[in-house]
């Protein structure tokens, strides 16, 4: 018997979280915070050290008393990639299961660096599983990570083989031909997992209404090289804000920072926290063409210096969602002793993620911004999600005989449920539709 347990994730976008029950051993498949809430609490794009129950009660974190009849039965703890709404969780949860934390090495090092910088003690192991191969859970469990392209490193579909079938958890990915760091999704493999048996796919609908295929981030990269090379920025001081994840867009704008002869910034926490992770394992070395100033008060005295002589800096800085604790919004609101003035180029290489709370973050950070009179370039940016005819092409290589739509508030897994329907499955057969804190037997 297999069950599966809807328990974060499965309402909105946020506090992602599965469980897999087979035969009585449990697989929990990320444990992530949801940001808005957590952002509305913290006022940080940043973890830091909080109470479990508090985060729990606010709806920032998965409310997992769904697995209380099950919670002795966990044997692991598998995490897809290092995305706060995915690994997040962690440190304030893991906890509460006597199973080790398994992960691919940048994952890994993510959760390393919160626990150290917040002084946060984990029970759990924490096994590091390379990307493209498996791990034994147990005589009847095996679980194995395949490379998918994502905007973070090392993203993987997990794979659970049982001697049912296989589950396969697709949650944030694209199927990107032209990655701009690392390799193609491992196409080969996931058609070699098509033939065997796939009993559910659980995949993530937050675009699933987009009717296109999502675009590839090379097509980011040449959005970014039009803004930083090709306007007239010689005499400006140019500041960007993204992801601190995203890794290789932060790759692009060091390639263009370096064209442009400037000297490159990063300014932040959560900028040092991925970019630390990804030099250790050796995914990229930034340090010998980047400074990386971490904290407020070494970031106020780097830009006193910045301020001399601006034209030669380009600023890569915390605050992409207007949150009050970042780089980008102390600037704005003169919280650092530092100016912006006309024609200065402030460019978010993002998208605004539509949550009443980033929405309003972000409104206001722009209006600061407009008061100065700088050029401000929005949406340099492709998403790393999948779109509805990405997903389609998916479902045709993967050939699950159900489909669980998650990642995703109503309407969206509702356009995934629709999607499915055109491709031959049916609603409430092979189409099964999830709530946070329900369950499904197979």
């Amino acid at each position: 018997m297999i069950e599966i347990y809807a328990v974060g994730g499965y309402n909105e976008v946020g506090k992602n979280c599965t469980a897999v029950n087979i035969d009585g051993e449990v697989i929990i498949i990320d444990l992530g915070i949801h940001l808005e809430n957590y952002i509305k609490l913290t006022e940080d794009e940043d973890l830091i050290k909080i109470n479990a129950e508090k985060l729990m009660k606010v709806g920032a974190v998965p409310d997992i008393s769904v697995l209380d009849q099950i919670k002795d039965k966990v044997k692991a703890i598998v995490i897809s990639h290092a995305h706060l709404d995915h690994v997040g969780a962690v440190p304030y949860i893991a906890n509460k299961f006597d199973a080790p934390v398994v992960c691919g090495p940048y994952t890994a090092e993510i959760v390393k660096s919160i626990l150290k910088e917040d002084r946060i003690k984990l029970k759990n192991e924490i096994k590091t599983v390379n990307i493209n191969s498996d791990y034994k859970v147990s005589d009847n469990i095996k679980i194995e990570f395949i490379h998918i392209t994502h905007s973070i490193p090392q993203s993987a579909l997990v794979a659970i083989h049982t001697k049912y079938g296989v589950i396969v958890y697709a949650n944030d990915f694209k199927l990107d031909l032209h990655p701009t760091l690392g390799n193609k999704p491992n196409f080969k493999r996931m058609d070699e997992i098509s033939k065997e048996n796939v009993l559910a796919l659980i995949v993530e609908s937050t675009y699933a209404s987009d009717q296109r295929k999502m675009p590839s981030e090379q097509v980011a990269k040449e959005m970014l090289r039009d803004v930083l090379i090709g306007t007239g920025n010689k005499d400006n001081l140019i500041v960007i804000t993204t992801f601190s994840s995203h890794i290789a867009r932060l790759k692009a704008i060091i390639e263009f920072g370096k064209k442009l002869n400037r000297k490159i910034l990063f300014l932040g926490r959560s900028l040092a926290k991925y970019v630390k992770a990804a030099e250790k394992i050796g995914i990229v070395d930034f340090s010998k063409d980047i400074e990386l100033v971490k904290y407020s008060r070494q970031i106020e005295r780097r830009l006193k210096k910045v301020d001399k002589d601006r034209k030669k800096y380009m600023l890569v800085v915390t605050g992409h969602q207007g949150e009050q604790k970042s780089v980008l919004y102390k600037i704005a609101k003169k919280e650092f002793k530092f100016n912006l003035y006309p024609e200065d180029n402030v460019v978010f290489s993002c998208r605004t993620i539509p949550t009443p709370t980033n929405i309003a973050n972000r409104d206001a950070l722009e209006n600061e911004l407009k008061q100065t009179g700088v050029r401000i370039f929005k949406d340099i940016h492709q998403s790393g999600h999948a779109a509805r005819e990405d997903l389609r092409d998916f479902i045709h290589i993967i050939k699950p005989k159900n489909i669980i739509p998650s990642h995703g508030n109503k309407d969206m897994r509702e356009a995934l449920a629709g999607l499915a329907v055109e491709m031959g499955y049916k609603t409430g057969e092979n189409v099964i539709m999830m709530r946070d804190g329900s369950k499904v037997s197979l």
